[in-house]
């Protein structure tokens, strides 16, 4: 007869393959269907709170690589938290002002905003920035990212805008606020001045001169037929040059070559003499640079003087140590010409051309107008040496376009007033990695005052009014009745109403008698919308609250996000807005690139759900260290494809084996267990202990080399192999079974549990198929505890070195396989010589042939006594031999005891028992 019918062999409807693209969008349509946030948020309310604050990505396009490993990170946190003691709401977010909309509005739509009012442009893009907010919506949702998605925060609502004037307010009544006319950076390509985070550096080729300004008055210090010798890579700001600066302790020479009389700083004459190609090189002078100040020297293209100024800021790092200073193009020039009392100067426009200010480059591009100057100067016998170089330059990080310096009057937010408190807040966060701290301490540390508005139209205005002397107005009264009103009928109205609309009925002021106002028309720089959403976001929704416990975003937000929040922040509530900051590194491709279209190398989330599903890119997620930078390419996802695969064929595995469990009736206790069992109950706990502090760290690769390793080392390579014959041919209701059973499904629920931050879709459908009564979801389950057992440390001490003890055998069966003395395992029988450390564990093991799946194994003796034939390893010397006997046909075991029962002449006496006791229809064969 075929006596596999009383084998019990695993019996599962999970599938073998997960077929994620098709499945998983049913089972996120069942999540809303029965509004699975929602009830997470329900049942976990009351507990203490934790907050991951949504830092908002930009409204514009499909979502990237970026956005995956972001958003992936976020769910992986606020789930885990969710589900081991916290109230954790995840509200998210999106930033929907800024220039690329107007941009994508002007290319993409075909938008000419110069038919169309200010207000009709802006209502243009705020339609624009909606839409793409719902398109990036359902591509976050398809990663299967667990949110309030129904009611995200949105920079362009009316409350969030009515917050952020309300920081901008709190702000300038504690004199941080402040309007001044100083360099900023310009971009010529958007027309708006931009702050330090909008800045990128990419190499530039730039001309690189050297140039003499003749001295006219020396002041009773030099002769007056000197020449000062400065150096610059920006030829276009020489028309606005005022002065030349000098250190004040440099020592500076004057030397005779050429026909000619130079000052430079004396330690560079030799290297300068070389670049000039001096010969017969004199220094006739020296003099300290504060010798110096005041002198007079004539600029090189205009009929007037260029002052000698003293400035700490002049190195010989580079260039000559007379410094060319134009204060309207460059922050130290501005800041050593104020205490001069130079001009201002700046004569190139919002889009980077020269006015009528450069006599004789009116309306070239500044630029362009680099030839021009050069040439002019050469003319004017003033040029002495002229190259290029590539350094690093600023440029637009949007356009992509170089920046300039250029002094024009803006609203600035003072960083100097609040900088120590800055630093202290920083001190007092918990970075992940640990040198996010100096970073951003270095970054705040050497930050300047922030430049907070821009000459766009797609923003939230400042909200400033102008009296009839031109007095700024910035009142309390007037920022609660703005901010109000912003609340009521959203910042399209700061376009829309009369000035006098927008001001509290009935206001006066001493500045303007005749009772005329007229507002600020420029708006606020996007990081000030983004960097109020401490406020606007946490304080204004009742179930989040500030500061919040984590926030996470790519390491290129300690210039953006993370600064522009610590800022507005301490500004108006005196602490961080963050308890703990996370930043993750860039998704490169496969060979460590960047990815490029123009290169082919993109990897597209939506295309690798489309072919694997989400749950393998959240997989991915949690397999790299996401820290630094990440690779992802086709070939690492195969990779981590099989990896999911064997996860997942594990869970198969013990659904399989558990058909017949029932955890209310068939569970055995740990006193009841036999050694073995209880060992991977330890190794369980360990599991568990591991995974949460991976999670609790941040440190997702952890949870996954947990869990994975445990999957394919402890229960594959294991515990599943050795338990197979106890669940395949012992009764169905056989202690020894049942009790492996017992570790089966405590395994599965504690390892479907644990992994579900990272593959939620798959651990839901693992969820459905297991028995017992557990409730509609995982979701709405807690992380599972590690269990106390007794005598843990002792198992674990023992059945560790079991396992180095069966990593020695299964070598010497797999020579003896490689040499044909057996085929499978069963086939063999082994004798055991143990080392001293070895032998009591082996002879405490229990069944040994069991342990080391063969039909037959006997402890022999010492290792040291073991025939010349033994394979020798380093914890026991093993015979392997063919085993005597007959093969059972329903166990396979090789035995000497087969056709026992006459009933059932081909099986061993145990399976004989079974088959006659369990299975009396199979009656006795012929």
């Amino acid at each position: 007869m075929n006596y596999k019918d009383t084998l019990r062999m695993p019996k599962t409807k999970f599938p073998m393959r997960g077929n994620l693209p098709n499945k998983e969008p049913e089972r996120q349509q069942a999540w809303e269907e029965m509004n699975l946030y929602e009830r997470v948020q329900k049942r976990t309310e009351g507990r203490p709170l934790f907050v991951l604050h949504d830092g908002p990505p930009y409204a514009n396009g499909d979502i990237h690589m970026g956005h995956a490993l972001n958003k992936i990170l976020k769910d992986f946190i606020v789930r885990y938290k969710s589900m081991n003691g916290y109230h954790a709401p995840y509200v998210p977010g999106w930033d929907t002002h800024g220039l690329p909309i107007e941009t994508a509005l002007t290319k993409n739509e075909k938008v000419d905003r110069k038919e169309m009012s200010v207000a009709e442009f802006r209502k243009k893009c705020e339609a624009y920035a909606m839409k793409q907010l719902e398109r990036q919506r359902e591509q976050f949702k398809r990663l299967g990212i667990r949110g309030d998605w129904e009611d995200p925060y949105v920079t362009l609502t009316p409350a969030y805008e009515a917050q952020q004037i309300q920081v901008f307010g709190e702000m300038a009544k504690q004199g941080h606020i402040y309007q001044g006319k100083k360099p900023v950076h310009w971009s010529p390509s958007s027309e708006s001045a931009l702050a330090e985070a909008e800045i990128e550096y990419h190499d530039k080729r730039s001309p690189s001169i050297y140039v003499s300004f003749d001295v006219k008055d020396g002041r009773g210090v030099l002769s007056g037929d000197e020449k000062f010798v400065i150096w610059t890579t920006t030829p276009w700001t020489i028309p606005a040059n005022l002065a030349i600066a000098v250190h004040p302790e440099l020592d500076y020479a004057v030397v005779e070559a050429d026909g000619s009389r130079y000052i430079v700083g004396e330690e560079l004459v030799e290297q300068l003499s070389e670049l000039f190609e001096w010969e017969n090189v004199k220094t006739v002078a020296t003099y300290k640079g504060r010798e110096l100040e005041n002198v007079k020297a004539a600029h090189p293209l205009y009929n007037r003087e260029s002052l000698v100024i003293l400035g700490d800021h002049v190195t010989l790092d580079a260039g000559t140590g007379c410094v060319h200073t134009a204060p309207g193009h460059g922050e130290d020039d501005f800041v050593v010409g104020k205490s001069y009392g130079l001009d201002v100067l700046c004569p190139v426009d919002d889009r980077g051309y020269f006015t009528n200010e450069a006599p004789g480059y009116e309306g070239l591009f500044y630029d362009t107008a680099n030839k021009n100057i050069t040439e002019d100067l050469k003319a004017a016998a003033a040029l002495l040496k002229l190259e290029f170089m590539t350094h690093s330059y600023p440029h637009d990080w949007r356009t992509k376009k170089p920046v300039i310096f250029r002094a024009t009057t803006q609203w600035f937010a003072s960083i100097e007033n609040i900088r120590d408190e800055l630093l202290e807040a920083v001190k007092g966060v918990e970075w992940h990695p640990g040198w996010g701290e100096t970073r951003l301490y270095n970054m705040v540390r050497d930050r300047g005052d922030w430049c907070i508005s821009r000459q766009r139209a797609w923003g939230v205005p400042i909200p400033v009014f102008y009296a009839e002397d031109h007095t700024p107005i910035i009142e309390d009264e007037t920022i609660q009745h703005v901010a109000k009103l912003f609340r009521e009928h959203g910042s399209n109205i700061w376009f829309e109403w009369e000035t006098k609309d927008l001001l509290p009925e009935g206001f006066t002021s001493q500045h303007s008698p005749n009772h005329v106002f007229t507002r600020e028309m420029d708006i606020m720089d996007v990081w000030f919308d983004s960097g109020s959403s401490h406020q606007a976001v946490l304080k204004e929704r009742d179930e989040l609250d500030r500061p919040a416990d984590v926030y996470l975003e790519g390491s290129d937000q300690y210039r953006g996000w993370f600064n522009s929040s610590l800022s507005t922040s301490v500004a108006v509530s005196g602490e961080a807005p963050y308890k703990a900051v996370v930043s993750h590194g860039f998704a490169l491709d496969g060979e460590g690139q960047k990815m490029s279209k123009s290169l082919g190398n993109v990897v597209v989330p939506n295309e690798v759900m489309k072919q694997l599903g989400a749950d393998i890119l959240r997989l991915w997620t949690a397999s790299v260290d996401y820290q630094a930078d990440v690779r992802i390419s086709d070939a690492i996802l195969k990779q981590v494809a099989e990896g999911y695969r064997k996860i997942r064929n594990t869970f198969r595995f013990l659904l399989g084996n558990l058909s017949d469990f029932d955890p209310a009736s068939h569970r055995v206790e740990r006193s009841e267990m036999a050694e073995i069992d209880r060992y991977m109950l330890v190794r369980l706990n360990k599991v568990i202990e591991d995974t949460k502090r991976g999670y609790d760290n941040y440190q997702f690769s952890h949870v996954y080399q947990a869990v994975h390793n445990f999957c394919t080392i402890d229960l594959s390579s294991f515990y599943m192999d050795v338990a197979k014959d106890t669940l395949y041919v012992e009764p169905e209701d056989d202690k020894g079974r049942r009790a492996k059973q017992t570790v089966m499904y405590d395994t599965l629920l504690a390892l479907v549990k644990l992994m579900t931050p990272v593959i939620p879709h798959t651990t839901e459908e693992v969820w459905s198929y297991m028995p017992g009564e557990l409730g509609e979801s995982v979701q709405l389950t807690d992380m599972p505890q590690p269990e106390k057992l007794p005598e843990a440390d002792a198992l674990k001490d023992k059945w560790d070195r079991v396992m180095l003890i069966r990593d020695d055998v299964l070598k010497a069966l797999e020579n003896a396989r490689n040499e044909k003395v057996i085929g499978k395992s069963l086939e063999a029988s082994i004798s055991l010589y143990a080392a001293p450390e070895s032998y009591d564990v082996l002879k405490n093991a229990g069944d040994l042939k069991t342990l080391f799946i063969v039909s037959g194994a006997t402890l022999e003796g010492a290792k040291e006594e073991a025939p010349e034939d033994a394979a020798h390893y380093e914890h026991v010397a093993v015979i392997v031999r063919e085993a005597e006997g007959e093969k059972c046909e329903r166990c396979w075991h090789v035995k000497d005891d087969i056709g026992a029962s006459n009933d059932h002449p081909a099986l061993c006496k145990r399976c004989a028992d079974v088959v006659e006791t369990h299975y009396p229809e199979a009656g006795a064969t012929e």
